[in-house]
C-alpha cells in the first residue's frame, strides 16, 4: 500500500474544496442567509450526494480497468485533459468572488440537505471530475479497485466535510475578509488552476 499517493490524494483534494467553486460559495451564502447549522446541513447534503457519485466510478472504472490496460490508459488520458480543461476554464474567468445574499431564500434543515444531495447527485459534472480524479490515485495491488475507490472516495468526503464545514462555521468572517480584500479572489483563482494542472499531470503519468 503506498501511503504517499493517499497523502498526495489528501493535499490535491483539501487545495480543491478550499478554492472556490458553486458548492463551497453555496455553503457560504446558506450559512450567512440562515446560520451555522443550516450551512452544515448543506454541506451534509452535498457530501452524502458524493457517496452517490462514488458508486458508479468505482464499479464502472473497475471493470474497464479489469479488461483493458489500453481502456484505463484512454480514461488516464480523458481525465488528464479534462483537469487542463477546468484549469483554462478558470484562467479565462475574471477571478471575483460574488457574494450576494439577497436572493438566498431561507430553508429548514431537511430542505437545505434534500437541496444538497439533490444537487450533487443530479450534476454528472460531478461523476465526469471523480472518473478524472480518482482512477490516477489507485494506492495498492493487494486491495481490490472497488475497495480503493471507495477508501478515495471517504477521503475525499471526509476532507471536503472538513474544510466544508469551516467554510458553515467561519461564513460570517469569510465573507467579510473576502468582501474587502479583492486580491483573495485572483489568488484562489490562481492556487485552482495550479491545482487543476497539477493534478492532470499526476495522473497522466501515474501507474496502474
Amino acid at each position: 500500500m503506498n501511503f504517499e499517493i493517499l497523502y498526495t490524494f489528501v493535499i490535491a483534494t483539501s487545495a480543491l474544496a478550499i478554492s472556490p467553486g458553486p458548492d463551497n460559495i453555496y455553503v457560504l451564502m446558506q450559512s450567512i442567509v440562515n446560520g451555522k447549522k443550516f450551512g452544515l446541513a448543506t454541506v451534509v447534503g452535498l457530501m452524502s450526494g458524493c457517496l452517490v457519485h462514488t458508486t458508479l466510478v468505482a464499479f464502472g472504472v473497475s471493470v474497464i480497468i479489469k479488461q483493458s490496460e489500453l481502456l484505463f490508459f484512454i480514461i488516464k488520458l480523458l481525465g488528464a485533459l479534462y483537469l487542463f480543461f477546468l484549469a483554462y476554464k478558470v484562467w479565462r474567468s475574471d477571478g471575483a468572488i460574488q457574494l450576494n445574499g439577497d436572493n438566498v431564500e431561507k430553508k429548514s434543515l431537511g430542505q437545505l440537505f434534500r437541496q444538497g444531495f439533490i444537487m450533487n447527485v443530479l450534476n454528472p459534472k460531478v461523476s465526469i471530475f471523480f472518473l478524472a480524479f480518482f482512477p490516477g490515485f489507485l494506492f495498492s495491488k493487494e486491495l481490490s479497485n472497488v475497495t480503493q475507490f471507495y477508501i478515495l472516495g471517504f477521503l475525499f468526503i471526509l476532507v471536503s466535510f472538513f474544510i466544508f464545514g469551516l467554510i458553515a462555521v467561519m461564513a460570517g468572517y469569510i465573507s467579510d475578509y473576502v468582501k474587502e480584500n479583492s486580491k483573495v479572489g485572483v489568488l484562489l483563482k490562481w492556487l485552482q488552476i495550479i491545482v487543476f494542472i497539477g493534478i492532470g499531470i499526476f495522473i497522466l503519468f501515474s501507474e496502474k
